[in-house]
């Protein structure tokens, strides 16, 4: 940005319409977020449609979230140097034309194709909106705002099995991609009258091979993970997926180390502020996607609650956080973040503990406070630790820094998902002394041994986050 040209934060009408601004970058950041996750509650409905097995229907999910890991920082990149304005422009119109055929029941391939120009558009988004919302608000009023940003975050990586639910009870699975349509239309609309210009570009090159590398790291490595929950990690295919993923990798890495203009610049992680913050991101979101997994099969299957009273236990998580995530938020421009951090996860460590404790004849209502206790540490949690991420690097770094933030939440999506699983079926084939790979009626203990273990690796994933934090917090050195 040269001298001449006004900040975001000197413009008087960017200033005037910056929340309008928020609500748009907003809006996107919901169905992105939400799409991957809504579409699990349907995935029967869909199998049964298209007249294709569950684990093939499985793919609906998994190629989005790959894919949107897989070019997160690309796009991040990308920003930097065309502007980060007009990437999330781009990515919301693809958004909107991956969901409207998403939603056109012909077949599989189809169905693929529609969900990775989804995915692309997704990406596009996801690598911007913080870096949008950084540029554009004032320090005063950043964490607040990114707090929100974390709210529409949360709001869509939990809420959609209950959307997805009310959806389906009266409609066909189609409006579950369709409802993005008029609301990204509303979003767009509003954007074309209130997004200023891109004042902040680079018009560096563009780093191609550190790109490509990247994304075949990340499609080979949870392509394997995914295909060899299906078929067995000792499969010679699935182990030569995980060897192209490491070839890929020690590829980017050599690559950005001697390129000028990297992908990835690995001295954004000198800053402990910033890499220590990403850590804690990813760790909570995988411990986030174990809840998100594992807690469904206890209340509808061990509990034998109905779906829509399963659905509306699932929305206090959401919910509170929306609530929690912006008072943190503005909290954390008052008195700083790092405290408000730490006291997040102490309550989202809580929650793990609780839902160890949980057995087939423990109260509803306290497992109801275990998710409420979850939703407020997330709340308070999320929005600081954005803030921290945001407010850590040059504004020239923003548009990679919020590709890496995004990367880290939707990597801890796809671990938590695929680990999950791993560790609740290895726990439950344990204890049966057999080889199980669903839900067993008529041994609901051997389930719940299988939940105890997948919480107790949360907690001690928990444990891990709050001691960093905590060591941040009372080291004077950061």
């Amino acid at each position: 940005m040269t001298s001449s040209t006004p900040s975001y934060q000197d413009n008087v009408s960017v200033q005037k319409h910056r929340w309008l601004i928020l609500t748009a970058v907003g809006l996107f950041t919901f169905m992105s977020t939400l799409d991957g996750s809504i579409v699990n509650i349907a995935l029967p409905i869909i199998s049964r449609d298209l007249h294709i097995p569950m684990n093939q229907a499985e793919w609906v999910v998994s190629l989005y979230l790959i894919i949107i890991c897989s070019l997160l920082l690309f796009f991040g990149k990308l920003s930097d140097n065309w502007g980060k304005i007009k990437i999330f422009r781009w990515g919301t119109l693809l958004f909107i034309f991956g969901s409207l055929l998403s939603g056109w029941r012909i077949n599989l391939i189809f169905l693929l194709i529609a969900r990775a120009i989804q995915a692309m558009g997704a990406a596009m988004t996801m690598a911007t909106n913080n870096g949008i919302i950084t540029e554009i608000f004032p320090k005063t009023q950043r964490g607040k705002a990114l707090g929100l940003i974390g709210s529409f975050v949360a709001l869509g990586s939990i809420a959609g099995p209950g959307i997805g639910g009310l959806l389906l009870a009266h409609f066909n699975w189609s409006f579950i991609f369709w409802i993005n349509v008029p609301i990204g239309l509303i979003a767009i609309i509003v954007g074309y009258f209130v997004f200023p210009p891109d004042i902040t570009i680079n018009h560096g090159a563009l780093d191609k091979l550190g790109a490509a590398s990247f994304a075949m790291t990340i499609i080979a490595f949870f392509g394997g993970i995914f295909l060899g929950q299906q078929i067995g990690f000792k499969q010679i295919n699935i182990l030569l997926l995980f060897i192209f993923a490491l070839i890929m990798f020690a590829i980017f890495i050599k690559n950005e180390l001697r390129q000028t203009s990297p992908l990835l610049s690995f001295s954004l992680f000198k800053n402990l502020n910033f890499s220590l913050s990403l850590l804690c991101a990813l760790l909570i979101f995988i411990t986030n996607f174990f809840f998100n997994v594992v807690t469904p099969f206890y209340l509808e299957n061990a509990r034998q609650l109905p779906p829509n009273q399963t659905g509306y236990i699932l929305m206090v998580f959401p919910i509170i956080q929306v609530i929690a995530a912006p008072l943190a938020g503005s909290a954390s421009d008052k008195i700083g973040p790092k405290l408000i951090t730490f006291i997040g996860l102490i309550f989202i460590l809580l929650s793990q503990i609780g839902y160890t404790l949980c057995n087939l004849h423990t109260s509803i209502g306290l497992f109801i406070i275990s998710v409420a206790l979850m939703g407020l540490g997330n709340g308070i949690f999320s929005s600081p630790n954005n803030s921290l991420v945001m407010s850590s690097v040059a504004q020239k770094d923003l548009g990679i820094a919020g590709s890496i933030n995004s990367l880290a939440r939707n990597l801890g999506m796809v671990i938590g998902i695929s680990s999950a699983t791993t560790i609740l079926f290895a726990a439950m084939s344990h204890y049966r002394g057999m080889h199980v790979t669903n839900y067993l009626p008529k041994h609901p203990e051997v389930f719940i041994y299988g939940m105890h273990t997948v919480f107790f690796i949360s907690c001690l994933i928990c444990v891990i986050a709050t001691g960093i934090t905590g060591w941040r917090l009372f080291t004077k050195n950061n």
